[in-house]
């Protein structure tokens, strides 16, 4: 067993050769999709996959991070520590679950500290019918202007008009304007794409590969930045559908414990959202009934965590600021989406492995 500290990592490389020798140190099948541009390093990027449970399973929970890149901080560290954990490895054994680690999502927002990906795209609003046309974000045009000023940290009209706007309209407002998911600005926040993202690709292969046979499918995706400090938010993830919905509270909600909010019916810390990854699972996998949760841990205010963002994609499009600002910048980033401390690490790990158990538990049913 892996002490939990030493389960989380300082940088995507070394994430990714803990989680690879984790793999290989429980003698799993290692399947690695290289990603066509390097890391911050010059290292190589990958979207590695381990199945842990023989191919074909009827039943296969899914276990992925670093939807948004720097996220990986957090998921990394939980899927290390469940490669190492035997308690954890033989309950879903016995329960006849195959589980699908899928490590870095988004590789290249994971090394390089970015919540987006290489093609400036958030992945999670990227899951869209690119044949039809896309919804229109008429608050985050609105708000565009305010998000990317000229010059850093903005000036006093600036954050005169951004606490305006947060007066009369609040602050969910804001929130939801930004982050719902926009495809009108390609160099703004949040952008859904106009296209599938190359790691929007990679998955939909991996998805068709492993969920072949499997009649029941849970996912736990997991995220960081919205919520209190180290509380782990378990959110629906799934079509807005009353059954699914009932099955995956009774699976998670540990007799009202460890509450399932929904972004359908405003129980979420999160905006409602467009795009979202897990409609891949109904694409590749239509047979198999399907159960998921958005684990979202709590950082640092919401406000904080978005100023981060804006600060990050103000950074992309001005690559001449000086390295002392660049390097405070990406500082702040991975502040606000990953805690380094031993007391945020174990909140991590123990509520992760809480939603584990019960995802086996819910799939033996």
């Amino acid at each position: 067993m892996i002490g939990i500290p030493q389960a989380f990592s300082p940088s995507y490389a070394r994430a990714r050769t803990q989680f690879l020798e984790a793999a290989a140190t429980a003698g799993l099948p290692i399947e690695s999709h290289a990603h066509p541009l390097k890391g911050r390093d010059g290292e190589d990027l990958a979207m590695d996959v381990v199945r842990d449970g023989p191919a074909g399973a009827d039943k296969l929970l899914i276990i992925s991070s670093a939807c948004h890149g720097v996220e990986g901080y957090c998921g990394s560290g939980v899927q290390v520590f469940a490669l190492h954990d035997a308690e954890w490895r033989a309950r879903a054994r016995a329960a006849g679950v195959a589980v699908l680690y899928i490590h870095a999502l988004n590789p290249y927002g994971f090394s390089h500290l970015r919540r987006f990906t290489h093609e400036n795209v958030d992945l999670n609003r990227n899951f869209q019918d690119f044949s039809k046309p896309l919804p229109a974000n008429d608050a985050y045009r609105e708000v565009h202007p305010l998000l990317l000023p000229p010059e850093w940290p903005p000036n006093a009209d600036n954050v005169a008009a951004v606490q305006q706007y947060i007066a009369t309209r609040g602050e969910a407002a804001w929130q939801a304007a930004i982050s719902r998911g926009q495809h009108e600005f390609a160099d703004g926040l949040f952008f859904g794409g106009t296209e599938p993202t190359w790691s929007n690709r990679t998955l939909r292969a991996v998805l068709r590969q492993h969920g072949a046979g499997a009649s029941r499918i849970a996912w736990i995706d997991l995220h960081t930045g919205l919520g209190p400090s180290g509380h782990g938010e378990r959110i629906f993830a799934g079509h807005d559908d009353a059954v699914a919905v009932a099955r995956a509270r009774a699976w998670w909600d540990g007799g009202g414990a460890t509450p399932v909010t929904s972004i359908y019916d405003g129980s979420s810390t999160s905006a409602f959202l467009t795009g979202l990854m897990w409609n891949a699972i109904y694409d590749e996998c239509p047979e198999a009934e399907h159960t998921g949760i958005a684990m979202e841990y709590g950082t640092v205010p919401v406000l904080q965590v978005m100023d981060a963002i804006r600060a990050e994609q103000w950074l992309r499009l001005h690559p001449e600021a000086p390295a002392e600002q660049a390097a405070h910048i990406k500082a702040q980033m991975l502040a606000a989406f990953y805690t380094d401390t031993d007391v945020w690490k174990g909140q991590i790990i123990s509520q992760a492995r809480q939603s584990m158990f019960q995802a086996v538990e819910g799939l033996a049913s």
